[in-house]
């Protein structure tokens, strides 16, 4: 029993010399989120290390291309004026862009350690604001057509959320539930930015703008006006009148085009008899004539 206890003490005392004398890092946060402009501070958190002056390293991996941010004791790359060293070897990324958004590593080595290396890796991502979104808005439409308006914004980081506005007030995504748009049958896409009516009614007439948002922060579009007239069944009935008389037109034009074509190539295959063995041909009056000539001489 006694012999089992020694063991297990010395086991203990091991351990507790091994972590003494080994790098293990750890990290506040191993996802960190930022706004673009604003700052980030990546947490490398030297936990136990022996060994002065251990060599500390950072990389950036974009598209699983390492690079070096910090290395020989000052920031390189693309960094080289936008980060700084925190003791004892957290990241500070100052003035934040799109482009940092990558995954970082720390890697500590300490020579004197009987685990001599460690390292931890960060994802950073960066939060870019939407840009002002591209409403298409149709100037008019028919009551009971079906139309389709779209919003659109492709610079916002994570991807924009889009939300619909008529005169100024936000339309719900379900129409049934607000009195207000009870009577409109639409259907709104936050995703895609759509908003499809699939039977316009007069009321749906007015100014639309759309706002794309994301955590980032938010832009609109300007408003645009879109009118719905009622079904003119007589300007309907115009049209076809119209259309058919011009189909009228068109055809009885082509029939007299081609008959006078038809009437050139007659005129164009009739030609006269020849007659090339040079015999005088007469005809039966002819002879007739000159025999009678004849006689009376």
């Amino acid at each position: 029993m006694a012999q089992t206890l020694h063991s297990v003490f010395l086991l203990f005392c091991f351990a507790i010399s091994y972590t003494t004398l080994a790098v293990i890092l750890r990290t506040a946060e191993k996802t960190v989120w930022t706004n673009e402009f604003d700052s980030a501070e990546l947490s490398c958190l030297i936990e136990s290390i022996s060994t002065n002056n251990p060599r500390i390293e950072w990389k950036k991996i974009k598209n699983g291309v390492p690079s070096y941010v910090y290395f020989q004791n000052k920031i390189s790359g693309d960094l080289e004026h936008r980060a700084r060293l925190r003791e004892p070897a957290n990241l500070v990324i100052l003035n934040a862009s799109r482009s940092d958004t990558a995954q970082y590593r720390c890697e500590v080595a300490a020579i004197d350690d009987h685990k001599p290396f460690d390292e931890i890796l960060i994802s950073l991502a960066v939060r870019v604001k939407p840009e002002v979104p591209r409403c298409t808005v149709p100037d008019s439409a028919t009551v009971g057509s079906s139309v389709e308006l779209r919003c659109l914004e492709n610079e916002g980081f994570p991807a924009s959320q889009y939300q619909w506005y008529r005169n100024d007030e936000e339309l719900p995504e379900d129409p049934k539930a607000s009195p207000r748009f009870l009577n409109s049958s639409y259907t709104v896409n936050k995703d895609l930015g759509t908003l499809k009516f699939d039977v316009l009614q007069k009321a749906d007439a007015g100014d639309y703008y759309c706002m794309a948002k994301n955590e980032a922060g938010q832009a609109k579009c300007r408003a645009q006006l879109m009118e719905v007239y009622d079904l003119n069944i007589m300007a309907i009935v115009l049209k076809i009148v119209g259309v058919a008389l011009a189909a009228i037109f068109v055809l009885v034009c082509l029939c007299q085009v081609c008959k006078k074509i038809s009437c050139k190539k007659d005129d164009d295959n009739y030609k006269a008899p020849r007659h090339d063995d040079g015999v005088d041909y007469i005809t039966a009056d002819e002879g007739h004539f000159r025999h009678k000539s004849s006689f009376v001489i």
